[in-house]
């Protein structure tokens, strides 16, 4: 598997966009498979490469205007939030000729959180995101699963199963293309090793250009802990010994490079208080796991952690088929004051609206639908369907709306 190139679901948006935006930035967490579908891209038009991964081309960038120069009238700039200063040449160069699909550009930070970045092209430049690899894209099949959550149909798995790995493997697996092809265990920890690593030593400097982030592998280790829960800034204080003050300014670099992928709360009106604290996730189920120190074998063994842990997997599907669905769909969660909750809320941009629980339970008795039943009571009409993800493998109707799902589902509905 390891020359595998794989589909990517995002890669027809890709296109439309660079056929109609003069700025296409493709923004993820570094190694998720970037660099890989601009260097597609450039390849089949012909257009000039460059990576400012590479030194020299990275100093060659401060005269901004001759670099862009230089690089003709379309091009592709990897790695392009290293060089935060071309962004108002870039500004200046398509006001000068404003025509689509001028730059394509990609970055493992995210520019919506990086100051003074996103404002330089704003109305000229189309943002999207790539996750690691979805399950659909390992398997070579297009998910569906949320689509299936809003139509008027009643869903349906195909007939057929593929054998499939345990949830637990493929939880530790993760979506990384490099992880992916590593059949050991022990040298997929390696990979992360590495990955944590530079994360950290590169590119979370490059964003702070501060020393002194020694702290932050303790950090991510409490954070992975408590993956799927309510954010406490003050209580990870507390536990890693970290100011809150740096706490909140470590947290923000790590969610600006991908490492962190916070949910905020649903703030539809419902007439009840909602608590506005963010759920913390990670962007890939591999990480967190790692971070956590939690092998295959010990999720097996650890059902509380698998919990945690298979939300944050499931949450992952689901933010990779919104970010490709043909029509916008946000993701929050819904938890009110007294404690009541659903994982995931999602709202279709014509305002119906779908929720997702998350249980690590190879049965269930009907008490897992509370949150749901709650949500589709508040909403009314607009709520289309209530989903219960678990570990059995029977899809079943527990009433009007609502439903019981294998996890796999979030892949195998096609």
């Amino acid at each position: 598997m390891a020359n595998r190139i794989y589909r990517r679901h995002l890669e027809s948006r890709l296109r439309t966009a660079l056929r109609d935006t003069p700025v296409v930035m493709l923004t993820g967490a570094r190694q998720s498979g970037k660099s890989t579908l601009a260097l597609k891209i450039a390849a089949e038009a012909s257009l000039p490469y460059v990576t400012l991964d590479d030194a020299t081309t990275l100093a060659a960038t401060r005269d901004a205007a001759a670099f862009l120069q230089g690089l003709g009238e379309r091009a592709v700039i990897d790695e392009v939030q290293r060089a935060p200063w071309l962004f108002p040449a870039i500004k200046v160069a398509v006001d000068h000729a404003r025509r689509p699909g001028r730059f394509l550009l990609t970055g493992s930070a995210n520019v919506l959180l990086v100051p003074k970045v996103s404002e330089s092209l704003a109305g000229r430049m189309e943002i999207l995101r790539l996750w690691p690899l979805s399950q659909g894209e390992i398997l070579g099949i297009r998910e569906r699963f949320l689509e299936a959550l809003f139509d008027r149909r009643q869903p349906a798995l195909p007939r057929t199963r593929t054998r499939e790995q345990n949830i637990e493997s493929v939880i530790a697996r993760g979506g990384y293309p490099e992880l992916v092809a590593r059949d050991s265990s022990a040298r997929r920890e390696a990979w992360l090793s590495a990955y944590v690593t530079t994360l950290i030593e590169r590119d979370v400097r490059d964003l702070a250009n501060i020393e002194g982030l020694s702290d932050l592998p303790r950090v991510l280790g409490l954070l992975a802990a408590r993956a799927g829960a309510l954010l406490n800034v003050a209580e990870v204080s507390r536990d890693s010994g970290v100011a809150h003050t740096t706490l909140k300014r470590y947290l923000a670099l790590l969610e600006a490079a991908y490492i962190v992928a916070p949910l905020s709360a649903w703030s539809r009106s419902v007439g009840k208080r909602l608590i506005k604290s963010p759920k913390l996730y990670f962007p890939d189920s591999a990480v967190a796991a790692y971070l956590a120190r939690a092998s295959a074998e010990d999720l097996w063994a650890d059902r509380g952690m698998l919990g945690h842990l298979l939300e944050n997997f499931a949450l992952g599907e689901l933010r990779k088929q919104a970010d490709w669905a043909e029509r916008a769909v946000e993701i929050h969660y819904f938890r009110t004051a007294s404690g009541q909750e659903v994982d995931f809320v999602l709202e279709h941009r014509d305002g119906r609206v779908a929720g997702v629980e998350v249980k690590a339970a190879r049965t269930l008795s009907g008490r897992e639908f509370a949150g749901l039943r709650m949500l589709a009571a508040a909403i009314g009409d607009k709520f289309v369907r209530g989903v219960v993800l678990y570990l059995g493998d029977r899809t079943l109707q527990f009433a009007n709306r609502l439903w019981a799902m294998p996890v796999s589902a979030l892949w195998r509905i096609q």
